[in-house]
């Protein structure tokens, strides 16, 4: 047998099919890369709109739990204030009942009903009720109530006289208005209606 030289050229005809071949190679490795290319292009397209679609599934998910926790908070209020105000009727029968018995032999019960009803009163403060205590100041129709009127010189139109019932408030919405009595200035009116 004979050595090989591979350095020794090739006939023209094998030259040319291999630059053929080389060239049908590199046009198959052109296709098989741009193919590649559009394979990851459309991997990242997918990925990002993967991520987009998380991003907004996040967001729904934040917002739906920041309803809840919303919803949760205004029922635990509504709650709260229906057992206030069911309560409230308790500390007008106590400042009643504290009221009407003032003679020495009822002492000892007034001290026990002053204190429940002082107990009574710091846990509707801590629950969050305010008591409304209007006596001297301007009449307003959002929180109180006029059962009365009284003309009078003596203070200015639209003052609070007396208070029959104290109002509550609770986070800013009015459980009971205050039932009150109202200063209105003598008319002329009512004064040629005097004569």
């Amino acid at each position: 047998m004979g050595v090989i030289d591979w350095n020794e050229k090739k006939p023209q005809g094998e030259a040319a099919e291999d630059a053929q071949q080389g060239g049908t190679d590199g046009q198959e490795f052109a296709a098989d890369a741009a193919k590649a290319d559009a394979e990851v292009a459309k991997l990242a397209s997918d990925l990002e709109e993967l991520r987009q679609t998380l991003l907004r599934r996040q967001a729904d998910f934040d917002n739906y739990r920041k309803r809840v926790e919303r919803e949760r908070a205004e029922d635990s209020k509504r709650t709260t204030g229906r057992l206030i105000e069911a309560l409230l009727p308790v500390i007008d029968s106590f400042e009643q009942a504290l009221a009407a018995h003032r003679e020495p032999e009822y002492a000892n019960y007034q001290k026990g009903f002053e204190l429940i009803y002082k107990q009574l009163l710091e846990n509707i403060t801590k629950l969050g009720a305010e008591r409304v205590e209007p006596l001297g100041r301007p009449f307003d129709p959002h929180t109180h109530q006029a059962m009365d009127r009284t003309e009078t010189s003596e203070y200015p139109d639209g003052t609070i006289l007396q208070v029959f019932q104290p109002g509550y408030v609770f986070h800013g919405r009015v459980l009971r208005p205050a039932m009150v009595r109202v200063a209105v200035q003598h008319s002329h009116a009512s004064k040629e209606a005097a004569n």
